[in-house]
């Protein structure tokens, strides 16, 4: 199998979901849009992952890539290949389906339960816990595309997860996120530790590492289901 992914930045990469595909000796590519690098032709790929970061799907002027990843994201969609959108990720597979993105009205970052529903989503029964406490980084959120089944929520952010069938998914919550990661992502976005409500320290991130091993073994299960119900 071939996995592609996209990523905006040199500070939000794959995170566990790489170890994961390798150790299955996955064919693993992406293209760094912030580099300028080229895109794979649609038909030599079979799962597209599309990350975060700092940007908005809006925003004005956007960066120079990000029309030409719209389309390709909106082709992959219907060309019927796997679509996993996390983050900024989640918003554009969202809005590549038709729906709105929006602000969500205030910042959410670090770490917030999740709450997950199996009754719209029975696929995923055994991937999540009921309640999940996962990492946050975003301002932006997403309405659920037509065709869509939401089954996730957290107190600051409604729609935190969606899917269409079994092969489109989009989370704005963090699972592939490690310790370097996290480190890396606050040392690019500090300005962005507002102090506002649902904004934790940098302490309060990075106190508890098994945090993290939790959410990196949640996304493997999750990595898995999605094989599972698509191959």
């Amino acid at each position: 199998m071939h996995v592609h992914f996209l990523q905006h930045v040199p500070f939000e990469g794959p995170g566990c979901i790489e170890g994961y595909f390798r150790a299955r000796g996955h064919k693993l590519t992406s293209t760094h849009l912030y580099l300028g690098q080229g895109l794979p032709q649609m038909g030599t790929i079979d799962w597209l992952i599309v990350m975060g970061g700092p940007m908005g799907v809006h925003d004005q002027p956007g960066p120079s890539w990000m029309k030409r990843e719209r389309l390709y994201i909106r082709e992959a969609v219907f060309s019927g290949k796997i679509v996993l959108g996390i983050c900024l990720g989640a918003q554009l597979v969202a809005h590549a389906l038709g729906a709105e993105v929006r602000s969500n009205g205030c910042r959410e970052i670090g770490w917030f339960p999740v709450k997950i529903s199996h009754e719209t989503a029975p696929v995923l029964k055994g991937v999540f816990p009921a309640r999940l406490e996962a990492f946050h980084w975003h301002g932006d959120t997403f309405d659920i595309p037509e065709n869509g089944v939401p089954f996730a929520s957290s107190e600051a952010c409604r729609n935190q997860g969606f899917m269409v069938g079994n092969r489109i998914m989009g989370l704005q919550f963090h699972l592939e996120t490690t310790p370097a990661l996290a480190r890396s992502l606050i040392r690019h976005c500090r300005h962005e530790l507002d102090g506002s409500r649902y904004v934790q320290t940098e302490e309060e991130m990075l106190s508890d590492r098994a945090r993290f091993s939790l959410i990196n073994s949640v996304m493997e299960t999750l990595l898995r289901r999605m094989e599972e119900l698509n191959f």
